[in-house]
């Protein structure tokens, strides 16, 4: 699948804040500073949201919410709360997804992302028909 427009999401930006010994971990980390370049180099848009925003403002470590934050001015579609991502995050909640990854994943839709990036397992194994769900590894494997 050709993908274009893409949703990173809060723990998948925080994946090289992460212990690093573990190999997953490791790699997963490689692969998302590998599609951040390829951000950079035009390859895809970024989508950034409010609830990113909201998400990362509460991370108590300064560096890490700034390098986060840096993120905000490179992306080319941002996504703003309105009534359709609430519908759809509350419809995506009542299946049992936590209300903030609901969000993630309502704004993703909202912005017609091609897919929905995350190291979230549990999202991982979550089948949203509305958008794609990928770790960093299977995405640069695709």
């Amino acid at each position: 699948m050709k993908y274009r427009r893409i949703y990173l999401d809060n723990c998948c930006f925080n994946r090289p804040f992460d212990n690093q010994e573990q190999l997953k971990i490791r790699l997963e980390t490689e692969a998302k500073l590998f599609i951040q370049q390829s951000v950079l180099l035009g390859t895809y848009e970024l989508v950034w949201s409010y609830i990113l925003e909201f998400e990362n403002n509460q991370n108590p470590y300064a560096d890490r919410r700034n390098a986060i934050r840096d993120w905000k001015d490179v992306a080319t579609v941002f996504c703003v709360e309105n009534e359709s991502i609430i519908e759809f995050a509350e419809n995506l909640s009542s299946l049992g997804i936590k209300v903030k990854d609901a969000l993630h994943i309502a704004c993703a839709v909202d912005a017609n992302a091609d897919c929905f990036i995350t190291t979230d397992k549990k999202l991982l194994n979550t089948n949203v028909k509305e958008i794609k769900i990928i770790n960093p590894l299977m995405f640069i494997n695709e």
